[in-house]
């Protein structure tokens, strides 16, 4: 996956740098502002593949005694990064041009600079559009692989790399299609309002875009857990060793795209000897990195529940046991479950 990542953010990469200078040679001979929003537009994205390239090749750093758990989310920083680019260079950049030309005096342009922009343009949209079905395609391949539908999986994709890399073509390809609009009214109708109006709308169009995937990488970079899905199955499997008599508390955390770190404390059946639990713990932690390459770090803790924590488990085991006879709504349960106990611990 993370060689599959490297080469879409490449082939973005270099896609995008044709374009930023193309943009940039054009907006600076037409002074369209819709031109320039676009030149921003693909200058912030060429710097944001560099970032993206970055997080690929730090992320693989060995784990050593400062990170024992590894730099996996170097992943999470850069793409972090990645979208304050997008918010500043692009979004901010893009409104303030559009609002400069709103407020400005032109003059006329020349029918020449108007084709030469749509000469641009439409070499942009074939060089963001090749690089967008290369990201979609990765997206679709990792939604077969995880057995979701394609928007399902890009909303729940923990690789900000492919998701960044895919909402920002998805975004150029739009803007680019905003900026014929605004170009093709202002010449239809002589009016640089639609040149700068187009400029406004790419903006606001970045800053969502933005917005988008700072809130899912932040979420990431500071611990977030697995999909409910994955926790159930991992319930699940503890749950069916005999010598379990319950998970009384499950812990996730993502490390990476690639690496989960799980702790758990379960509550051991009554009788058995402390050998007999590190077997058995042994056998969980093997059991569980083989049937989910994405659990990297396991840790048990044998813990005598109480009452209470018996009933939650209990719930928490039906729940899983209902998702693997595929119940599609046991996910959504759990999440209800874990968010009227957050509540509840909350008061």
């Amino acid at each position: 996956m993370a060689s599959e990542s490297k080469g879409t953010v490449l082939l973005a990469l270099g896609a995008n740098f044709a374009i930023a200078v193309a943009k940039t040679v054009v907006g600076l001979i037409t002074l369209s502002s819709a031109m320039l929003a676009e030149s921003a537009h693909s200058w912030a994205d060429t710097l944001n593949q560099v970032f993206l390239l970055t997080s690929l090749f730090r992320s693989k750093k060995a784990a050593d005694s400062t990170h024992p758990f590894g730099y996996g989310k170097e992943r999470f920083f850069w793409s972090l990064l990645a979208a304050v680019g997008i918010l500043v260079t692009g979004a901010g950049f893009s409104i303030y041009q559009g609002i400069h030309s709103l407020t400005s005096e032109h003059e006329a342009i020349p029918a020449s600079e108007f084709y030469l922009s749509y000469a641009v343009l439409g070499f942009a949209f074939l060089m963001e559009g090749s690089s967008l079905i290369k990201a979609l395609r990765q997206v679709k391949g990792e939604a077969k692989d995880y057995e979701r539908g394609f928007v399902e999986h890009l909303r729940k994709s923990n690789d900000p790399t492919v998701k960044t890399v895919a909402s920002e073509d998805s975004a150029a390809v739009i803007g680019i299609l905003l900026a014929f609009a605004g170009l093709g009214l202002h010449q239809i109708t002589g009016s640089a309002v639609y040149d700068g109006a187009a400029s406004i709308a790419i903006g606001v169009l970045l800053a969502f875009i933005a917005y988008a995937l700072g809130r899912d990488t932040k979420d990431l970079l500071i611990g977030e857990s697995a999909d409910p899905e994955l926790r159930l199955d991992i319930i699940h499997l503890i749950s069916g060793f005999d010598e379990i008599d319950g998970v009384v508390e499950l812990l996730t955390m993502q490390l990476s795209p690639e690496d989960l770190l799980v702790a758990v404390k379960v509550d051991f059946v009554d009788g058995l000897d402390s050998q007999r639990i590190e077997c058995v713990s042994t056998e969980i932690d093997d059991a569980l990195k083989a049937q989910y390459p994405i659990v990297r770090h396991v840790f048990l803790d044998a813990t005598t529940a109480t009452e209470e924590q018996r009933e939650v488990a209990k719930e928490v085991t039906a729940l899983a046991q209902a998702d693997a006879e595929g119940d599609e709504a046991a996910a959504d349960k759990l999440r209800e479950m874990e968010q009227e106990l957050d509540t509840q611990s909350q008061r």
